[in-house]
């Protein structure tokens, strides 16, 4: 079901418990990613790699992170460098899992996480099709 390039991990405990708060239906809780980050379900890379961790490294400025937390988070980015998009792009390929998961499996909880930061509520949104 997922597109190739695409993997789902098993979410921290602390993710799991908070979520399953949030959908007590839910049975398995996971990360999405690209390589080892999200960015790329939402955001194309810059073909220029320097461009590209430099977009990140102002995002992460604005979130108030510390530097070895950016520095973490720009390693964990690079790991999907090499990972080649599908036909569409990551956005399009997650709208057609997204979409292809809630005929087969109903409602599902989907949290999109950027800093690293345990999810909240207000961060959290569910999903039907």
């Amino acid at each position: 079901m997922l597109p190739p390039g695409l993997t789902a991990h098993l979410a921290e405990r602390t993710d799991q418990l908070l979520l399953r708060a949030l959908h007590p239906s839910a049975q398995t809780v996971v990360r999405l990613v690209v390589g080892d980050c999200a960015c790329d379900l939402v955001h194309s890379r810059d073909p220029d790699p320097r461009e590209d961790e430099r977009h990140l490294r102002a995002r992460w400025r604005r979130a108030a992170g510390t530097r070895d937390a950016l520095l973490a988070v720009i390693e964990r980015h690079r790991r999907g460098r090499g990972v080649r998009p599908p036909v569409g792009g990551w956005p399009r390929a997650l709208a057609v899992f997204v979409a292809e998961h809630a005929r087969n499996a109903g409602d599902t909880l989907y949290l999109l996480g950027y800093t690293g930061t345990p999810p909240t509520p207000a961060r959290a949104a569910t999903s039907r099709a």
